[in-house]
């Protein structure tokens, strides 16, 4: 079943062309510089904002795959591996949470030893002004509306689409890039964004499901925000 999953679809460069639109023009314009702005001026609150502006991306993301690559074609959420997965493979699933975050880890122990900053402004945020509300919009975000939308987005569509036209390698390559790339500017946070986003596309290319990783998305998040918490 995974094999035929990965060896044909209906999706043309004009589905991919409109997509990477979305994703590299329209929504840092419209969505993370403008609508961002004006929710920061409105708060005064980086975490608000900023959560605000990830529930509207989700909204926008999951939509723009909808309307673009599943409505046109007549295809189900399945289309971009929203399907279940072998129960065999949980075990895969605690190996490869356990292998991103001990590779997070020794990220942040070299860019530490390089002088580099591991902060950013959400983290700054939320440390600020830690209270069980601000911890919970935090959490929600980062571990369950972000995991969703961004693997339907960059590995259901992105990954299968470069998959079936270039290969494996060039699926898990150019699909981790461009979910490294929209995380600009948190460049102390890119080194970390390309090996998820591998260990991602490599769940999905085992299981043909998107599941597993939203699961190890999740759980990942979920715990740095903890951690963040605690810190």
């Amino acid at each position: 079943m995974k094999t035929t999953f990965f060896s044909s679809m209906r999706w043309s460069f004009k589905e991919l062309s409109l997509l990477l639109l979305l994703t590299l023009v329209i929504v840092p314009i419209g969505i993370e510089w403008v609508l961002q702005n004006f929710l920061q001026q409105l708060f005064q609150n980086s975490l608000y904002a900023g959560t605000m502006t990830g529930f509207v991306m989700a909204v926008v993301f999951t939509l723009g795959v909808y309307v673009i690559a599943l409505r046109p074609h007549q295809l189900s959420w399945h289309a971009v591996g929203v399907r279940r997965f072998s129960q065999t493979y949980w075990k895969w699933i605690i190996v490869w949470t356990i292998v991103l975050i001990v590779a997070s880890l020794l990220i942040v122990i070299l860019m530490d030893l390089f002088q580099m900053s591991t902060e950013n402004e959400k983290t700054e945020s939320l440390t600020a002004d830690m209270n069980w509300l601000t911890f919970s919009i935090g959490f929600i975000s980062a571990a369950i509306i972000s995991p969703i939308y961004e693997e339907i987005f960059y590995r259901g569509f992105l990954y299968r689409w470069f998959r079936v036209k270039w290969g494996m390698w060039a699926g898990l390559l150019c699909s981790s890039f461009i979910f490294t790339i929209v995380h600009v500017p948190t460049y102390n946070t890119l080194p970390v964004n390309f090996i998820s986003g591998l260990v991602f596309a490599w769940t999905y290319e085992k299981t043909g499901s998107i599941l597993p990783a939203i699961l190890i998305h999740g759980t990942f998040n979920g715990l740095a925000v903890i951690l963040t918490a605690l810190g």
